[in-house]
């Protein structure tokens, strides 16, 4: 079974950056995809951010391009949410995701995609 641990959250105000990480741990091998969901209240989990293992292949939300990027350290199965320019709008929980199957690019922003979940952490952007 697979284990994520996300760190990283916290508060900023408006135009600030943090970083999150997710380790996985467990598994007989090293996830295919991971990737970094976040949810607000009162509205649907969105994919902010994903990298495919075997070619670095990424994924960027469209209203996050240019203010986050995703990388991953394959040697320790980590991957990690730069995040720049924070408007109150990024205001969520952020959930890392780890896919075990060798997704396609057209997948990759979808939950259905991702086999394991982190407990989630706190990201406020204060106005």
């Amino acid at each position: 079974q697979v284990h994520l641990v996300e760190s990283g959250g916290g508060l900023v105000q408006t135009g600030g950056s943090l970083r999150l990480s997710c380790a996985a741990s467990g598994g007989t091998s090293s996830p295919s995809a991971m990737a970094w969901f976040r949810q607000a209240p009162g509205k649907e989990r969105e994919c902010v951010a994903a990298i495919r293992r075997r070619d670095g292949y990424r994924y960027l939300l469209n209203s996050v391009k240019g203010r986050f990027t995703v990388s991953r350290d394959n040697g320790k199965n980590t991957v990690y949410l730069h995040m720049d320019s924070l408007k109150p709008e990024d205001t969520a929980v952020y959930y890392c995701a780890a896919a075990a199957g060798g997704p396609i690019v057209s997948s990759l922003p979808l939950a259905s995609t991702y086999d394991h979940w982190g407990q989630g952490t706190q990201v406020t952007v204060s106005s």
